[in-house]
């Protein structure tokens, strides 16, 4: 009987061929990651700019709640006390507590204490938390730096604010998703039924804040140039005028109405706070000395919030587009507050080119713009 022998058929692949498939592979995910991470950039920016339409919901429902007001925690008639929380709680009265929410059965807030027009209420803790009240301190002309330039406009989460929104001061709205740094902290507070969680340890503000400038009566950050022949304010002139002071009267403290607002378009109204697009690789700014605090918006060039205004739209504002807008018009934001000529925390920023306080220190307040457009 004859043999035979059979051949198998080559079924392997070479070290070249593997070689080949693995290169191309690697060159589609080197295609497809920029984008992969270009469209979830984008789906994350496009949830917050779905947070801030909520928001602008709120602030419209709020506004007709409240005959067309803008959202604020300060009394109207502070500027009778010329701001100071002691003089206003012992000759005028005791304003309503900033409340945060109920947790456990108790209610978080920051009061004023149970001093004065108070006593009657037993209140904890004092005057101190008035800064929380007032829509921004602006600090002391011996400390040009800040003085702590916080305020009520960093915290539209608060009980009076969030009833609006969905009930909690730690509602998912009020928390930018590229804003980690907060998220880290208080994420874990979402499921919790109670109005106020906190754990003892951890507290977070809102991602989002209003224009401090806007919730001023308009006389605290009006333009104050030297007049033309015609009587008329130059546009290259901005100025300041401390709410405490006796020059900005009783009603200097008085948020306006939202109709008073000159450039609805042109305006912001919320921003996001904290500087979450084209972010530098370092999310803490340690120019503070210390501590784990974020970029601010203003802190970058590059820098670009997703912005309410106030008629209602919401875009992308960047610093650079502010600044140009600032070269053309004339001085758009105040360098002559208490704050010094860096502005709001300027001296911390990340490069040399950002220069820029709007929105913050925006000049005439609500008669005043942050952008140019069809109405500049």
């Amino acid at each position: 009987m004859r043999g035979y022998r059979t051949h198998s058929s080559r079924t392997g692949f070479t070290i070249v061929e593997l070689l080949v498939v693995v290169s191309i592979i690697a060159l589609l995910i080197a295609l497809l990651l920029p984008a992969v991470a270009k469209g979830r950039d984008k789906a994350l920016i496009t949830q917050s700019i779905g947070n801030l339409k909520n928001l602008a919901t709120a602030n419209e429902t709020y506004g007709g709640d409240w005959n067309d007001r803008q959202f604020t925690t300060c009394p109207d008639d502070a500027g009778l006390a010329q701001g100071n929380c002691t003089t206003y709680l012992a000759n005028i009265t005791c304003p309503p507590q900033q409340f945060l929410g109920w947790d456990g059965g108790s209610i978080w807030g920051y009061f004023l204490g149970s001093t004065g027009k108070c006593a009657q209420f037993g209140w904890p803790e004092a005057c101190y938390n008035w800064i929380v009240y007032i829509p921004m301190q602006f600090g002391t002309a011996g400390n040009p730096g800040g003085g702590n330039a916080f305020g009520a406009f960093r915290m539209p989460s608060i009980k009076a604010f969030h009833d609006y929104v969905g009930g909690k001061f730690y509602e998912p709205t009020f928390y930018a998703p590229k804003d980690v740094v907060p998220l880290a902290n208080i994420s874990k507070y979402f499921t919790s039924p109670s109005e106020f969680a906190y754990d003892g340890v951890n507290y977070e503000d809102s991602s989002y804040c209003f224009s401090p400038a806007a919730m001023w009566d308009p006389k605290v950050m009006k333009r104050n140039g030297v007049p033309d022949a015609q009587g008329n304010i130059p546009l290259s002139g901005n100025g300041f005028t401390a709410p405490t002071s006796a020059l900005a009267g009783a009603s200097s403290h008085r948020s306006p109405p939202v109709s008073r607002c000159s450039y609805p378009t042109l305006k912001t109204r919320m921003i996001e706070h904290n500087w979450l697009q084209n972010p530098p690789d370092s999310l803490i700014n340690m120019n503070f000395g210390g501590g784990v605090t974020p970029w601010f918006f203003n802190h970058g060039y590059n820098s670009a919030p997703a912005s309410l205004f106030f008629d209602g739209h919401i875009e992308i504002v960047g610093c650079q587009r502010a600044q140009q807008a600032e070269n053309r018009a004339g001085k758009l934001w105040s360098r002559n507050t208490s704050l010094g000529g860096a502005g709001y925390y300027g001296g911390q920023s990340f490069d040399f080119l950002v220069n820029t306080s709007f929105h913050i220190l925006t000049t005439d307040g609500i008669h005043g713009r942050d952008t140019l457009g069809a109405e500049g």
